[in-house]
């Protein structure tokens, strides 16, 4: 693409942009931002931000994480959310709920302007790497994909910020790769430390633009040396940027260590939390054969088609089956691989011909992107908790940054290729379209079956019918007999219940050591209220039958008060009281 010569045919450009990202943006928006209510306000949503956030706000008292916060006055500042996620969201979401009152739509909102902010710095990125057309494509394709509109509805539950964070650092990193500006090193320094403070997960972002820039500057040795074949140093054929190795590597003193500073400095609360309680180092160290949730990472083959299988399923978006129903876009996984196929073969014909017109390689830049996205699948292969597919809403904007790259390789070989060229331009669109319009499909077919459903399981919206009844029935402290409620209550009751988990968090099948003590302690006040999850929905199971076994034991029959319903009429909370026999 041509460098714009006067100032009206950048005016004209800097149009173009803004009408291609308005676009992309309200697409995304009304996608994402209608019946913003539903599913139901899951766990994380509440433990990971709104509950912290009410407290700050309302000058309730703050339950920092471990206990670990800051004093401030006469509150006490978070420093964590969990062992591997920091506090991030909690602060960007006290504005929010400021601003519109403590409600879930206003809860939503903040992750759903984050993911606004990774559809622009996607758009950037692709830009200055691939070209406008890359970006626009990308962008496109991005903002009606399924999972990327799911995810952003309940972006804290996901910790979408990290997206935002991982697209805006593979930016500053592209420009300081390229240009060797000091204040595109340390900005990317910054948020680097950033996304480390989180979500743990960062690292395999960084480990993947570290790994693509190793391969990049290997390849340009290895092409000085032989002279000949591969050398990235012509990857900017084609393009409007100069190319991914123009510059030196070296760094000052000076900068290095600025740079670490940078780094360091947002991951302050983080070390001063591991210095307090150590549970960073404890949940990394304590899962590294064997993780809390099952995973053998020393089964890495068996992990890593899994995490294969997972990317698959987020091209086809059938993975939100809590929304109501499995829908998939069949097309896109082949779709693709179709296209990725069709531009390695291209791009072996160009390696095998000699003299080799660059033209003959569409975009090799594209094959770095694709190589991101590969480096980022091994790393994830390893995992201190479980191998969730949600994990993959931070590579979801690069995925789509390689199709976007690999299609524009393809549209302009077939610009430039003497014979047979010009006939990839319509399948190639035609792939494009289709994609997106399959995308689109799903993503409003999903919006249908939610209105129906009302979410289920830990998304379903009868935990609002839960905390209404609670609220209007003054039960004040219910205690809590499994995961996934306790969050939710408290925050849809702005603090006014304060559920108590009594479960124990030491073991998923059966009750800890501590369990028959503490609940006997309960048992022998008749107004406590407890709630449970029906069977087939229970998390951390064995608690219920020790329950009626040691009421029976003190001589109390458990009471059934109420039950609360999915849409579908499908029971899912029980409240109990227990009563003398």
């Amino acid at each position: 693409m041509q460098t714009p010569t006067s100032e009206r045919e950048r005016f004209r450009l800097w149009r173009v942009d803004g009408l291609l990202l308005a676009l992309a943006l309200a697409l995304f928006l009304a996608l994402g931002g209608h019946q913003l209510g539903l599913p139901g306000l899951h766990y994380d949503e509440a433990k990971e931000a709104g509950n912290n956030a009410l407290q700050l706000l309302r000058g309730l008292p703050v339950t920092a994480f471990r206990g670990a916060g800051l004093p401030l006055g006469s509150s006490l500042l978070p420093l964590m959310v969990q062992d591997y996620i920091g506090a991030l969201n909690v602060y960007m979401a006290i504005p929010f709920l400021a601003l519109f009152g403590v409600s879930v739509p206003a809860l939503r909102l903040l992750p759903l302007l984050t993911a606004s902010a990774t559809l622009v710095l996607l758009y950037l990125l692709a830009k200055e790497a691939f070209g406008r057309r890359a970006a626009a494509m990308a962008t496109l394709l991005l903002a009606v994909n399924p999972s990327f509109v799911f995810w952003s509805r309940q972006g804290i539950f996901v910790t979408n910020v990290t997206a935002t964070l991982a697209a805006a650092s593979t930016l500053t990193a592209l420009r300081w790769w390229r240009h060797r500006r000091p204040r595109d090193l340390y900005v990317t320094a910054f948020l680097w430390g950033l996304g480390i403070y989180a979500k743990l997960l960062f690292v395999w972002i960084i480990g993947a633009i570290i790994g693509v820039c190793a391969i990049s500057q290997l390849g340009r040795w290895i092409g000085n040396a032989l002279r000949a074949g591969f050398d990235p140093s012509s990857f900017s054929s084609g393009c409007h940027s100069p190319s991914l190795t123009s510059r030196s590597l070296s760094l000052s003193a000076r900068r290095l260590a600025l740079s670490v500073l940078c780094f360091v400095f947002p991951l302050t609360p983080l070390i001063l939390f591991n210095f307090r309680t150590g549970g960073t180092l404890v949940s990394i160290f304590g899962n590294l054969d064997s993780s809390y949730y099952g995973v053998r990472n020393t089964a890495f083959g068996a992990n890593f088609v899994g995490r294969v299988k997972q990317l698959l399923a987020l091209l086809r978006g059938d993975h939100f089956w809590y929304l109501g129903d499995g829908i998939a876009n069949g097309a896109a996984p082949w779709l693709a691989i179709g296209l990725i196929a069709l531009s390695l073969l291209i791009s072996l014909l160009g390696l095998r011909r000699r003299p080799r017109p660059s033209f003959l390689i569409p975009h090799p830049l594209a094959l770095l992107s694709l190589a991101f996205c590969f480096l980022f699948v091994v790393q994830s292969s390893f995992t201190v908790s479980d191998l969730f597919i949600t994990h993959y809403a931070i590579l979801l904007p690069f995925v789509f940054l390689a199709v976007g790259a690999i299609a524009d390789g393809l549209l302009r070989w077939g610009g430039r290729a003497r014979r047979g060229g010009r006939a990839l331009l319509v399948p190639v669109l035609v792939a494009l379209i289709w994609w997106g319009a399959g995308d689109l499909w799903v993503t409003v077919r999903y919006h249908r079956a939610l209105a129906a459903s009302g979410g289920h399981a830990a998304h379903s919206d009868a935990i609002y019918d839960l905390a209404e009844y609670l609220d209007a029935h003054d039960v004040r402290s219910p205690l809590v007999l499994d995961w996934g409620m306790e969050a939710p209550l408290y925050f849809l009751t702005a603090g006014r219940v304060q559920p108590a988990e009594v479960f124990g968090y030491e073991q998923l099948d059966a009750p800890d050591a501590g369990f028959v003590e503490r609940l006997r302690f309960f048992l022998d006040d008749p107004s406590n209220v407890y709630l449970f999850h029906v069977p087939e929905e229970t998390v951390f199971r064995g608690r219920r039958e020790v329950f009626d076994r040691l009421a029976a034991e003190a001589g109390l029959v458990p009471h059934v008060e109420a039950v609360f319903y999915e849409r579908s009429g499908r029971m899912i909370f029980v409240l109990t009281r227990v009563e003398p026999l």
